[in-house]
């Protein structure tokens, strides 16, 4: 009883904090261009994946946690994303800000499209580190085939939003 209890209030206050942001950041935010870093984190399978892996792709990133409502609601958009546009050079990474045992059991019961890697604290502190200064979940970055952080969006995010900026840099 005392886990769920607790699981609860961490998801209430994941979900205040993913409004909170909207407040905060009121529209999805263009930000000024800079460098994505490079990084590794292991997948599932405890693979380490090299941020450098998906060089010239337009990649969307996002930060989420199985216990976050917004964070689900997001994923089939994503993976509809993944499939229509992944000829066009457009890849998704998902890095989970939790425990590999949770990931892998939601991932076992949908069909996730793209590349899941594990964040746990690591991903907390780098999804800071890329400006998630709130430490909003779901946190969502955009990178040019180039390299250039060209949008961050901290909370849920629309397809439609995505479209927008993914556009005019899919190949």
């Amino acid at each position: 009883m005392k886990q769920t209890s607790l699981i609860i209030v961490a998801a209430i206050i994941a979900l205040g904090l993913g409004i909170s942001a909207r407040y905060f950041f009121p529209s999805a935010e263009k930000t000024g261009i800079s460098v994505l870093p490079e990084f590794n984190l292991p997948d599932l399978s405890g693979r380490q994946h090299n941020i450098s892996e998906w060089r010239g792709k337009a990649l969307v990133i996002n930060f989420w946690a199985t216990w976050c409502p917004p964070c689900l609601k997001e994923i089939p958009d994503f993976v509809a994303l993944q499939a229509q546009y992944a000829d066009k050079g457009l890849q998704f990474i998902g890095i989970a800000l939790e425990d590999r045992e949770p990931v892998a059991e939601y991932t076992a019961a949908t069909q996730i499209n793209y590349p899941i890697l594990l964040g746990g604290d690591n991903g907390i502190a780098l999804s800071q580190q890329l400006g998630n200064a709130v430490g909003a979940v779901p946190y969502t970055l955009i990178v040019d085939p180039q390299g250039q952080i060209i949008f961050r969006h901290p909370g849920e995010l629309s397809k439609q939003q995505i479209m927008e900026v993914v556009t005019p840099i899919l190949n």
